[in-house]
């Protein structure tokens, strides 16, 4: 067969991965907090984004789905009011500084500053009428100008240990030490391997912990739950041989085994409910009364209202939309004084990014309004029975009725929250797996499941504990199809004991 070569036409789709298409979806995919990082970075970057905070300015995404509406740049004249304005403001700050000059105030203030100010006199009084740290005092008390700002736990412990005696090695050690001690008060290292990076003997390391571990709060820089609360009692002189035994066996004091109790401590069934009393007054968590860093507070993407009519309406929150937009006359300006080539082509790729970054913006908000409208009408029982009325619902069900891609719909309800008459939700919370009907009838939802589960055993007070498969059994007869291990599975997932542990809590309160 002889080899040729010869020029053929072949028409073909495929996907190409743009720069502008990774963007858009590494946007849809942002949380809240995450998207309002990306577009500060990115108005720094690019000279020709602006934020505009105005009432009714920005790219605002219309509820009822209608299409965006953006504001206009600032006009030349409101810009020039404004750098007029900056000019006075300039011009007073410099008459303040030459008055402050000619009377004095200056001197005074280096005086204070450096301790070489006296007074003498039991009845001396200052006068800071022109003192540069603060207003005059007007006769009023305002309280918030006084507050401090709270403690850390962190600060507290490093507070104590340069009052104790310790050397400079062992300060080193201590401070060491009190920087792996998390917000809860547990030492969180491995006392062999800070010996090993400070060079020092595990002994060294073991004795320093000891003296840190006599810091407030009782309790502080334990490495385990039982030293925590051996640490607690031994302040109180009551760690004996028989409460350091219910210490080593805490796992039998959580599943409320008594006898087992009596056996490893040695004392009668009174003692031991006596010494598992005093454990609950102590404090599991001795860091916890000190300041923290603050957990931001969830900011929902979404509203879900109900109307009169009996209906809901879905909007997205205007709070979560970044408003940014081209500063065109910014740009006319820079554009018509640009005369190197590569000026003019960072310019217009800095203008391309600018309409992109808003397009993206704005498509990324339609999505997300499309995607939270369709799981409302999905799961509208739950809106109105709760927990109970939620139906079984996929990313696939989604993707079909409002003709997305499943790799989409994820990327819109990841780290995305929805406000509802019923709570705050994260939207990935109402998807949920199917477990068929014992009927043949609609599947049923695994968290409404979950839910009838802890209801059955919530109520079993009245009429006994009841097994896995007794639970299995209640459930069929409500059209519930689900298997023992599920059953076990999703009580285990609630954090709720096995019957043998539930009877035995049980007893252990009626006795």
């Amino acid at each position: 067969m002889a080899l040729g070569q010869r020029l053929e036409f072949r028409q073909g789709q495929s996907l190409v991965m743009t720069p502008q298409l990774q963007q858009a979806i590494k946007l849809l995919q942002f949380s809240t907090v995450e998207l309002a990082e990306y577009i500060d970075a990115e108005i720094e970057r690019n000279p020709l984004l602006i934020r505009d905070d105005a009432d009714g300015g920005g790219p605002q995404i219309d509820p009822t789905g209608t299409d965006a509406v953006r504001s206009e740049r600032d006009t030349p004249q409101r810009l020039e009011a404004e750098v007029a304005s900056d000019r006075v403001s300039q011009d007073l700050d410099c008459a303040r500084e030459d008055a402050w000059e000619r009377d004095g105030a200056a001197d005074q203030y280096s005086e204070a500053a450096s301790g070489s100010l006296s007074v003498s006199g039991p009845s001396a009084t200052l006068d800071w009428s022109r003192s540069s740290s603060g207003p005059a005092f007007d006769g009023e008390f305002d309280p918030e100008a006084n507050l401090t700002a709270d403690k850390t736990l962190r600060e507290h412990l490093t507070d104590q240990a340069n009052l104790a005696r310790l050397s400079t090695v062992e300060r080193a050690i201590a401070q060491r030490l009190i920087d792996d001690t998390d917000d809860g008060g547990y030492l969180r290292a491995d006392l062999d391997q800070v010996a090993r990076e400070l060079g020092v003997d595990v002994s060294v390391i073991a004795a320093v912990l000891r003296r840190c571990q006599g810091f407030e709060p009782t309790g502080v820089m334990a490495r385990t739950l039982a030293e925590c609360l051996a640490l607690q009692l031994a302040e109180r002189d009551r760690l004996d041989p028989a409460m350091q035994a219910m210490l080593n066996n805490l796992e039998l004091v959580g599943k409320r085994d008594l006898r087992a109790l009596r056996d490893a401590c040695g004392v009668d069934q009174e003692d031991v409910l006596d010494m598992i009393a005093e454990i609950r007054t102590l404090t599991p968590r001795p860091g916890l009364g000190f300041a923290g860093e603050a957990s931001g507070a969830v900011v929902p993407d979404v509203f879900v209202r109900e109307l009169p009519d009996g209906s809901y309406s879905v909007e997205l929150n205007p709070d979560a939309l970044p408003r940014v937009l081209l500063d065109k006359t910014y740009y006319a300006e820079v554009a018509s004084k640009t005369k190197r080539e590569e000026d003019k082509l960072f310019l217009s790729e800095c203008s391309a990014s600018a309409n992109w970054l808003v397009k993206s913006l704005d498509q990324r908000a339609r999505t997300i309004l499309k995607v939270a409208r369709e799981i409302v009408r999905h799961q509208d029982g739950f809106f109105v029975r709760g927990v109970e009325g939620l139906r079984p619902l996929s990313l696939k069900l989604i993707a079909q009725a409002i003709d997305m891609h499943e790799s989409t719909v994820s990327r819109a309800t990841a780290n995305k929250y929805m406000a509802t008459p019923r709570g705050v939700y994260e939207l990935k919370y109402f998807f949920t797996a199917s477990i068929q009907s014992a009927d043949g009838g609609e599947s049923h939802s695994a968290e409404a499941v979950r839910h009838r589960i802890k209801t059955l055993i919530d109520d079993e007070g009245s009429f006994g504990v009841l097994s896995d498969d007794q639970i299995v059994e209640r459930l069929k007869e409500i059209g519930i199809e689900i298997a023992r291990r599920t059953v076990a599975k999703y009580r285990e997932a609630l954090r709720i004991p096995s019957s043998a542990t539930r009877k035995r809590i049980q007893s252990a309160k009626a006795g």
